[in-house]
């Protein structure tokens, strides 16, 4: 299994050199030069697999023995879901009107991203103690990918990581997972921008290659593939979970429903689909709503200004995922997509050829929610079921409401709504207990678990970026800085 980039410049890598890269070197992000087919007898075979049993399939078919031997693989995964507080890893509650709640969010930090990145962790480990070499970990961070990556790595002598996250537009408990870590190797960055800003001066150290080639810098963001391979689990999960019978023919189709902000795991179910998994995909988003809008007009292009929202993960208008799902839908055509990408990086304004948007709103539909609307599914689902979502999960629980019974068309909402009544399966990224805030603003009451009730209780430590600071040479420095205590 070999991997290219998707703008068609940077050659082939195998897993480890895709694992290692983050962005290729020009510019575009990594994925399998073949995506692995399934037939209907596999898909059988793998209904009865438990989610960890799942993503040790799923990472063989992307990772070749000869890199990492299978048995060294198994234990790696598990070791890498032993923190992890349920038995199943992931738990699909089944609530009133036919919400299907997959529960994403039983590791460390209670977020989905602990899922990827407590894999990703195990296979840097592997690699770098082979090795004996170090390498400098930089990601920016909306809410959640920054205490999952801290966790995946603290403590290790090989790795230093540097986290940018968006001073403010973090919840309180979201922060101190992140400021809270005292670890020699854990470093911080609390910047006075948004998380589009963030991203700017992490692009600038990458694209800086002798810079990045000195300190061996990677991300841990989704631009990183391993993410997404471990990702991909989520949707055959979800659909086995669902899907009423695997006896019929053609198999059933169950219809998984994203919460989107950077589009790592609406791009992990288009792999999914493009594998033969029977799944209708919904992306739906908060009122940053850059991919409904590509997905409804083929509209790629920014707003004015990220709108602040209670769903903070999802606070984006630069989803780079969105590269690997036009690369994907276009037969990897990897000269049509760097000419789209670049188009896009200099005018933020992009519309899609229309073969393109036809493919794309096959494959994916979409729905926007507003802050009203999800404070409104909130409060049903604990009024229906006494059930607490976090705001990221009532936006795909939102979407569910706005289906009536499933079985007739629904135009009220802003939603794309259709005619059926297959099964749907709504992933839940994070717990409800990371936003006090938002459950508060819907009239409930937090269920603090004791791990984060303590947070507030911990020393503190993290670096501020000011406005009108260089934040890319802030971050330079930090890592020189660090570099001298290897």
């Amino acid at each position: 299994m070999e991997y290219v980039s998707t703008r068609g410049g940077a050659g082939t890598v195998d897993f480890e050199g895709a694992l290692f890269s983050g962005y290729a070197a020009d510019g575009g992000l990594f994925m399998p030069q073949r995506i692995p087919s399934l037939d209907r007898d596999a898909l059988r075979r793998w209904s009865c697999l438990s989610y960890r049993e799942l993503v040790k399939e799923l990472c063989s078919l992307f990772i070749t023995a000869e890199l990492i031997p299978r048995n060294t693989l198994h234990d790696l995964i598990n070791k890498a879901f032993s923190r992890f507080r349920h038995k199943d890893v992931v738990h699909l509650s089944r609530l009133k009107d036919g919400l299907n709640v997959l529960e994403l969010w039983h590791g460390v930090t209670y977020a989905f991203k602990d899922l990827s990145l407590s894999c990703t962790g195990q296979f840097l480990q592997y690699f770098l103690e082979k090795k004996q070499k170090h390498v400098t970990i930089l990601v920016g961070t909306s809410g959640d990918t920054g205490s999952s990556a801290i966790e995946s790595v603290r403590g290790q002598k090989n790795m230093d990581i540097f986290v940018l996250l968006p001073k403010g537009f973090c919840t309180q408990i979201q922060e101190l997972q992140m400021t809270t870590v005292i670890e020699d190797n854990v470093h911080v960055f609390a910047a006075h921008g948004n998380s589009d800003e963030i991203d700017e001066p992490i692009k600038e150290l990458f694209a800086d290659v002798d810079f990045a080639r000195k300190y061996d810098l990677m991300s841990l963001n989704s631009v990183n593939w391993s993410r997404i391979m471990v990702q991909i689990a989520h949707h055959f999960y979800a659909y086995f979970q669902c899907a009423p019978s695997l006896d019929t023919t053609p198999l059933p189709v169950v219809e998984i429903v994203v919460p989107t902000g950077g589009g790592g795991n609406i791009t992990a179910g288009c792999i999914a689909q493009k594998m033969g998994l029977p799944i209708r995909l919904v992306a739906v988003v908060n009122s940053n709503d850059i991919i409904h809008r590509t997905v409804q007009h083929g509209d790629f292009s920014l707003s004015e200004t990220v709108k602040a929202t209670l769903a903070s993960a999802m606070d984006i208008q630069e989803p780079y995922n969105m590269e690997r799902i036009l690369w994907l839908l276009s037969g990897s055509d990897s000269r049509l997509t760097k000419t789209l990408m670049e188009r896009f990086s200099s005018s933020k304004s992009l519309k899609l050829p229309e073969d393109l948007h036809r493919k794309l709103s096959e494959t994916l539909h979409s729905c926007s929610a507003s802050d009203e609307d999800i404070v409104r599914a909130m409060q049903r689902c604990w009024e229906e079921n006494r059930y607490l979502l976090c705001p990221h999960s009532a936006v795909a629980a939102h979407y569910h409401y706005s289906q009536p019974d499933g079985a007739r068309l629904h135009q009220k909402f802003s939603c794309f709504s259709f005619l059926s009544s297959m099964p749907r399966c709504c992933l839940a990224p994070a717990s409800a207990a990371k936003f006090q805030d938002a459950l508060l603003r819907a009239g409930l009451v937090p269920q603090l678990p004791p791990e984060i009730t303590a947070l507030t209780l911990m020393e503190t430590r993290s670096t501020p970026l000011e406005r009108g600071q260089d934040w890319a040479q802030a971050l330079r420095e930090g890592i020189e800085a660090a570099t001298q205590q290897w």
